[in-house]
């Protein structure tokens, strides 16, 4: 059911004040140095499930390879993206303390950039090489502490609703760190908001499929094309593309 005008205008101030809300919250706590990773996990699930709850979006999750996160293991997680709604869609359906690598100039965004580097989202500057590789390093070395690195590889969301083509960076350093990258799928969130409209619908069914994870050691960087055709394919797959 598509929203009334009424009901548009909530849920853009829901979602605003919310994210908003979250990142004075991690500000705040950050300058009495009483904000922990766990509960800023906390703080995002609760957030993704807020946006969810005021579309009144459902989702199921199926995992029939019954991935988990292990301890001691880098992981990236790998996802098709349609809609805003992914966002708050794969911190509902997948565990770990995940943070997304997202767009640099969203850091610059007064009080939600702000709280989005304090609660250790990363960014690439894919226009700077120099600073790229800097960038690839940082994130590198949050994910030997334990991040879950989530990235959108095609780098931006499709306006055609097929999966675009990918950008190499994510790839270079899932071989560069031998993690395993977890597959997601999609398929429904641009049921909910589809790009460039304010047009949202209400109790639209959104399924996210999880994949068996793919070994980026076992990939040279040479072979990095190979390794992105590979979870290309499981993507395509698991967001019924194929």
């Amino acid at each position: 059911m598509r929203a009334s005008f009424f009901s548009k205008l909530v849920i853009i101030t829901k979602t605003v004040s919310s994210t908003l809300g979250i990142s004075i919250i991690a500000l705040y706590k950050q300058t009495r140095k009483t904000l922990t990773r766990s509960y800023a996990d906390a703080v995002l699930r609760w957030w993704a499930g807020y946006l969810l709850k005021a579309v009144n979006a459902r989702f199921t999750v199926f995992n029939e390879h019954k991935v988990t996160i292990e301890p001691g293991t880098a992981y990236i997680i790998m996802s098709n993206h349609r809609s805003h709604y992914d966002i708050p869609l794969i911190f509902s359906a997948l565990p770990g303390s995940i943070r997304m690598l997202t767009k640099k100039e969203l850091f610059k965004v007064p009080v939600w950039g702000q709280g989005l580097k304090t609660a250790e989202f990363l960014s690439i500057d894919r226009n700077n090489t120099e600073q790229a590789i800097k960038d690839l390093e940082y994130a590198r070395a949050k994910m030997e502490t334990g991040i879950v690195l989530w990235v959108a590889p095609e780098g931006t969301r499709t306006r055609t609703g097929k999966l675009g083509e990918f950008k190499k960076g994510g790839f270079v350093l899932a071989i560069q760190m031998g993690a395993s990258i977890i597959p997601v799928g999609i398929r429904g969130s641009e049921k909910i908001l589809k790009p460039k409209t304010w047009n949202f619908f209400m109790g639209q069914e959104v399924e996210v499929h999880i994949g068996k994870p793919i070994d980026a050691s076992a990939y040279t960087l040479e072979q990095r094309s190979e390794l992105m055709a590979d979870v290309r394919s499981e993507i395509l797959r698991l967001s019924a593309e194929n």
